[in-house]
């Protein structure tokens, strides 16, 4: 399949409850345009929702032995891939994106939703959402309402302090402000996960990290490696560096 052939692919993370398949009904109903084809992929562990019914060619995936069993609708051209919202976002993406290349789908944007009310209410929650705004170009701020305005204010303040680059915008009785920016396939995420040429990092033989047009002494050789996303590090036991609080108890 040629790369312009290739289908738009956006994944939709957040917590079960969220309102995610509500907000992407508004998104399919003013974010495209006249002879895109669009199609919705979604876990089968999700309960059904009154949505589901104004989702286009709607499927379900599942998991195989660790992997994604699902294939990407072929006549579409945005496929909209929707996690498990009860399980850890960053094992479903470090899965995700082995199965998208192989697929032949092209990543177009990763969101999250966020349930405000829920992260409000459970501050341990920061830790799952930070991993979720890392993969993220755009975040949407969900079931607001009954949530103070300082917490909001907090939250998002969290995030700039950061320099996180993606979108932070409002959801409002369930509609976006503005669909087809948030469908807008321009990248503004933190990881490189999705990208075509993963960040490279140069070393010497000592293990001192030095700049690709970096002058070494001599014939000393440099090695290069690809730069691995910090949440898909793992320590001498083979566990996440970086982990993530259990989702489940809160829901």
């Amino acid at each position: 399949m040629a790369a312009a052939e290739k289908p738009l692919v956006y994944l939709i993370l957040g917590a079960a409850g969220s309102g995610r398949r509500a907000v992407l009904t508004d998104l399919l109903e003013d974010g495209l345009v006249a002879g895109d084809r669009p199609a919705v992929m979604l876990a089968t562990t999700e309960a059904a929702d009154e949505a589901d019914a104004k989702l286009p060619a709607l499927t379900r995936w599942s998991w195989a032995n660790g992997q994604i069993a699902g294939e990407l609708p072929r006549a579409a051209t945005h496929i909209f891939f929707i996690s498990e919202g009860r399980e850890n976002p960053v094992e479903q993406i470090e899965v995700f994106v082995a199965w998208l290349e192989a697929q032949g789908g092209q990543i177009a944007r990763v969101l999250t939703v966020v349930n405000c009310q829920l992260a409000e209410k459970h501050p341990a929650l920061l830790l799952w959402y930070d991993a979720c705004v890392h993969f993220s170009d755009i975040v949407l701020l969900n079931r607001r309402e009954g949530v103070a305005n300082k917490w909001m204010s907090d939250f998002q303040t969290h995030f700039k302090k950061q320099y996180v680059p993606c979108l932070f915008e409002f959801v409002k009785d369930g509609r976006v402000k503005n669909p087809a920016l948030t469908l807008d396939p321009q990248p503004r995420r933190m990881s490189h996960v999705f990208d075509d040429e993963s960040e490279w990092i140069f070393k010497t033989t000592e293990g001192e990290i030095i700049d690709e047009e970096q002058e070494t002494e001599g014939d000393e050789e440099v090695e290069a490696t690809r730069e691995i996303d910090e949440y898909f590090v793992r320590d001498a036991a083979n566990r996440r560096v970086k982990r993530l609080p259990d989702i489940r108890p809160f829901l």
